[in-house]
């Protein structure tokens, strides 16, 4: 079943729900793909539908310029009327402006590569990155790259500051994290790491999506004290150890306490 983007499935008795899921979940995966776009057959796998199915879908969504086609690689990329609605959508939803000079504090004082991730439905989707001095870094997030909860340190920090009834749910909801992300992202060992992480204040991820590859995580909170965003650090093993470890974690809170303060004064 394809999810919404609140991670839920689509209500039965809504005409064409399923449809508009679907259609979803499909420009979610070709803005996730990059500069590079996605084959149709990758995006079929990934969508969970049959290569005809997502073919369909997205010569529909074509059609409305939400998405767009290579001609020489067949490849397909986020379409021109994205940016119209994003660009819209930015004053209400966007808050790189407000950010970006935290993202870059945070960057310069650790030396390692910093971001910014927002939550969206049962995802982060990173927004901003500002590469440190430190000349080895890691690549595993760029901006537009998604993943869901619980699994990059972003979504770690993100989901273990939900409400508990909102972490059981999603729990539910996303058995395939094991199949996909592996045993560490089981049910019972996400949820010791959310208590680490409630513990600690911060999420640590040490290598579990690309090996060697350290980072860490501090939610970022609306008024109302909903964790909506997230800072995060990123880079390799040796960089992230001990004493290390302690204080970038406690510039990375202070950053995120920084910027939570801001977004408060705002709104």
């Amino acid at each position: 079943m394809v999810d919404t983007p609140s991670g839920s499935p689509p209500r039965a008795g809504v005409p064409g729900a399923q449809v508009i899921a679907r259609a979803a979940h499909l420009l979610r995966l070709v803005t996730a793909a990059g500069d590079g776009g996605a084959s149709v057959g990758e995006l079929a796998d990934d969508a969970d539908l049959t290569r005809p199915t997502a073919h369909r879908l997205l010569t529909a969504l074509r059609a409305e310029g939400l998405v767009d086609r290579d001609d020489a690689s067949g490849r397909w990329l986020p379409g021109p009327e994205l940016y119209l609605m994003g660009s819209v959508a930015a004053s209400r939803f966007d808050i790189t402006a407000t950010a970006r000079d935290i993202v870059r504090s945070l960057a310069v004082r650790t030396e390692e590569s910093a971001f910014l991730s927002v939550r969206r439905g049962d995802e982060t989707v990173c927004l901003v990155r500002e590469d440190g001095s430190f000349p080895i870094r890691s690549f595993v997030l760029s901006e537009g790259v998604r993943f869901p909860l619980g699994v990059a340190s972003a979504g770690l920090a993100i989901l273990a500051f939900l409400p508990p009834q909102d972490v059981d749910a999603y729990l539910e909801r996303h058995p395939e994290l094991v199949e996909r992300w592996g045993a560490s992202h089981s049910p019972a060992r996400l949820r010791t790491r959310i208590a680490d992480t409630k513990a600690r204040g911060y999420a640590v991820n040490p290598g579990l999506i690309v090996e060697g590859s350290w980072g860490l995580g501090a939610a970022v909170f609306t008024r109302a004290g909903d964790p909506q965003w997230a800072l995060s650090l990123t880079g390799v093993e040796f960089r992230f150890g001990g004493e290390r470890l302690a204080e970038l974690g406690r510039v990375l809170l202070a950053h995120a306490h920084q910027l939570s303060t801001r977004i408060a004064a705002r709104s």
